[in-house]
């Protein structure tokens, strides 16, 4: 089991990201208020601390997890691999999509983030709401499936 850490949105693609206690999550909106939430197959995106931390490593530098403007920052959970599960966070249930591909976006924040995000799911994953809710930072996460 994991831990919800932060939540993030951003309301337009180069917008700043907002640091959130708690959000909403709908299967039309994805995180609600966040600009992505109605794309196809990658409503939500979740990304692990201790992978961030390991591309921050080796960079040699720490930067700030909403640089990879990631919705979701998690702990204590592995989430390569994981196509096809499900992340619940209380009541909400979140299909797994796939692996984020860390963009040319990451390069311009940050030299060489690209590149250290290409490995292990470094990224995160891209999930999809199955079932809607609120979450909370401090709320248990499960990996299932």
């Amino acid at each position: 089991m994991g831990k919800v850490l932060q939540i993030a949105i951003r309301e337009a693609s180069r917008a700043p990201m907002q640091i959130l206690d708690v959000a909403q999550m709908t299967t039309e909106k994805g995180v609600v208020g966040d600009f992505r939430g109605t794309v196809l197959g990658r409503q939500v995106t979740v990304v692990v601390r201790e992978a961030w931390e390991a591309a921050c490593a080796d960079l040699g530098m720490d930067v700030d997890w909403t640089t990879r403007r990631a919705n979701v920052l998690v702990e204590g959970l592995d989430l390569n691999e994981t196509t096809g599960k499900q992340l619940n966070i209380g009541d909400v249930v979140l299909e797994i999509t796939g692996e984020t591909t860390p963009c040319p976006r990451m390069e311009e924040a940050q030299a060489g983030l690209q590149d250290a995000l290409a490995s292990d799911w470094r990224a995160g994953v891209t999930c999809v709401v199955h079932t809607g809710g609120e979450i909370r930072v401090g709320d248990v996460v499960r990996l299932d499936g």
